[in-house]
């Protein structure tokens, strides 16, 4: 027994051992080996994995930025330098720079002009008696005004020629990033980058920081209006934060700013000096739809923003303990009543650094989304700076891996589509009205579309290897069309005009999924009306659907413009299993489900599984109805095109890039408000 006890120490401490020299093997790795590792097995963690390498290479310096103030700024400047503010989206430098002057006396020497047209002369008559007297001078939003930037470029030229100046003399000017602002300007000046505050606890601290005691007990109604001011700013606070998440917090990145928030106090405090109940309803109405609601131009995004308002703007929010979030770690605080401004922000800086999504009503997925889409920004942005090189080691060159890729794809692209081996069914004729059937001249209209593609593809592969051997000049779009392949991103000859569908996958994704469209409607040509539709092949899929309508209206004399569709969720994904066409309607499939998932035993919503992004949808039976009555009890569920959502605002008051709205019964315990908080959504194709 000794001896066994002995072996089994000694096999311990050998382990022991084992794992130390795996340790000190990874330590010896070169971290861009194990960035490279991450890449493949974790792209959501590759921001992590970049930071840390410049850390080990650089230093930490390089990884944390320093924040500086006006005051500092000041110190460092002259009456001939001016002092350069970089305005990005949601960030105002101005309120800063005011409290800066009160506190060294130049608040009423300070002359603050906004830049535009016809504000170019009283800009240089202020900057003239700023120099005599020596006030301060602030030109705001020099970006807006592009004509005055050689008289600003002379201007500041003047000051450092002058010995005229009043020594406290400074001009501060503000500007958005733009490439006609002048170089010398900053070059000689000072600048300052300033960006909104990143986080969502940092954002509400920053709501407060020009709150004061004497706003928040300026109520008759205290209890109220303390309360529900504290909501307003939980309220935009999670509206800013939402954009990082993408097409889930937002269809399109919407610019509130503090003026919206201002406003809406302002509004909120009038109305509670009213007498009688608290007006909710007119609050909502006036914050969601005018306030901040002016500024959406998407229905689905309207229909979020009175969601989330929703959660604030409420009489719950009086009750004690109400909370606005599953975690129950954000709510009003206990006291509130009592609390000055100081307590507000201490419990707000008692709240965890990084939030997490189930602040905005989010599932945790949508932070791997968020991460996935940083690391492939900062990917693309190093792909677009890449130097064309030579090759090394042996491999290919450029122009051998582009001339081997062209070769290969003109070799596996389909032929034209044509209607003379068509199916009797597929281009039928209507004997009552010798008319082409509406699903006849859908499918015309979609395969003219696609070999417009085709001959597109086969002229610009054929001039590219052309090109590469210096047959004929390389042109721009071919030198683009050269970039694209090698980065293994489509072409845009390929796409621009109208020619190409709308699509985000990789070059490589695209050619198969292009091959697999051409295959659908050849068979749907040659072997007649498919039992199921897959309406992802579709360039245009609202056409489709309209023709699926307009083929209802003629066989049953109804107005086309009294139907829409009923939807019957099947309980299969796999359309292969449908051989005959349903009595009423048809079967679709090909959809995918972004930010929910499927329960088949409940036939209905449920959430994601962790990790698992998207989930294919089931077969969808829809059915042409007259005058179908909305159902408010299920998730009025949106079907976008791709993953963006976004696209140019229709006539209709749609995106392009948005179908229509499917049906979805909700889970057991959830409302549609569930959903739409979670930018819950159906896409036709994915990013791969």
């Amino acid at each position: 027994d000794k001896e066994d006890k002995e072996d089994k120490e000694d096999s311990e401490d050998n382990e022991e051992e084992d794992k130390v020299d795996r340790l000190r093997g990874i330590e010896e790795i070169h971290y861009f080996l194990v960035a490279l590792l991450l890449k493949g097995l974790g792209p959501e963690k590759l921001i992590f994995a970049i930071q840390e390498y410049v850390r080990r290479c650089l230093g930490e310096n390089f990884i944390i930025f320093p924040t500086s103030t006006v005051e500092e700024l000041y110190a460092d400047s002259n009456k001939s330098t001016p002092i350069v503010f970089v305005l990005s989206t949601g960030a105002d430098p101005t309120s800063m720079l005011l409290r800066f002057a009160e506190e060294r006396g130049k608040l009423d020497e300070l002359g603050v002009i906004s830049l535009g047209q016809g504000q170019g002369p009283k800009a240089i008559k202020m900057v003239d008696e700023g120099c005599k007297t020596g006030g301060w001078v602030l030109l705001q939003n020099c970006h807006l005004y592009k004509s005055f930037m050689p008289t600003l470029e002379r201007m500041c030229e003047n000051l450092e020629e002058s010995n005229l100046i009043h020594r406290d003399f400074r001009l501060y000017l503000t500007s958005m990033p733009a490439n006609y602002f002048p170089v010398p300007v900053l070059q000689n000046g000072i600048k300052l980058t300033i960006e909104p505050p990143r986080g969502f606890r940092a954002n509400i601290l920053r709501s407060f920081m020009t709150v004061t005691d004497e706003q928040l007990n300026d109520s008759s109604r205290p209890e109220v209006w303390k309360r529900v001011q504290f909501g307003l700013k939980f309220f935009h606070a999670v509206i800013q934060e939402r954009r990082k998440f993408g097409p889930l917090g937002w269809n399109i990145r919407y610019e509130f700013n503090d003026s919206d928030l201002e406003a809406s106090s302002t509004i909120t405090l009038n109305m509670l000096e009213l007498d009688g109940d608290v007006p909710w309803d007119t609050l909502l109405f006036v914050v969601g739809h005018i306030n901040y609601g002016g500024r959406v131009t998407d229905d689905n995004d309207r229909k979020c923003l009175l969601a989330i308002l929703e959660q604030y703007v409420t009489p719950h929010i009086l009750e004690e303990g109400y909370s606005f979030s599953a975690s129950g770690i954000y709510k009003c605080p206990d006291g509130v009543d009592e609390m000055g401004v100081e307590s507000w922000r201490d419990y707000v800086k008692s709240w965890p650094l990084s939030e997490q999504p189930e602040v905005f009503g989010m599932h945790d997925n949508a932070n791997i989304t968020y991460m996935s889409k940083e690391s492939e920004s900062v990917l693309n942005v190093v792909l677009s700076i890449q130097p064309r090189e030579g090759a090394v080691a042996g491999g290919k060159t450029s122009e051998e891996i582009v001339l081997d890729l062209a070769k290969d794809q003109e070799s596996r692209i389909p032929a034209l589509l044509s209607n003379e081996t068509a199916h009797e069914s597929s281009f039928a004729i209507v004997e009552d009205t010798k008319l082409m059937t509406s699903l006849g001249t859908c499918l015309t209209q979609e395969y003219g579309r696609f070999n417009l593609l085709q001959k597109q593809m086969v002229k610009t592969i054929a001039l590219l290897q052309k090109a590469i051997k210096g047959i004929i000049v390389m042109t721009g779009e071919l030198d683009d069309m050269f970039n694209s392949s090698l980065n293994n991103q489509v072409p845009e000859i390929w796409t621009k005009g109208g020619i190409g569908y709308p699509s985000l996958k990789p070059l490589s994704s695209w050619f198969e999924d292009m091959l697999l469209r051409f295959e659908f409607f050849r068979n749907w040509i040659e072997t007649g009306v498919p039992v199921s539709f897959w309406v992802s092949s579709f360039y245009f899929p609202q056409g489709f659907l309209t023709s699926i309508l307009q083929g209802y209206s003629r066989e049953n004399v109804i107005p086309v413009d009294q139907l829409s569709f009923e939807f019957r969720i099947e309980d299969s994904d796999d359309a292969e299993l449908f051989t005959d066409a349903p009595e009423e309607g048809v079967y679709i499939y090909g959809l995918f489900m972004d930010g929910m998932g499927w329960d088949y035993e409940e036939m209905a919503l449920k959430d994601q599984d962790f990790g698992v992004m998207f989930i294919k949808c089931p077969v969808i039976n829809f059915i042409p109805w007259q005058d179908k009555v909305p159902n408010k009890e299920k998730y009025s569920c949106p079907l976008y095109k791709t993953s963006v959502r976004a696209g140019t605002l229709s006539t209709t008051g749609h995106s392009t890039n948005y179908v229509l709205s499917i049906e979805m019964e909700c889970g057991p315990e959830e409302t549609p408000v569930y959903y739409i908080l979670k930018g819950a959504a159906l896409l036709t194709m994915l990013n791969d």
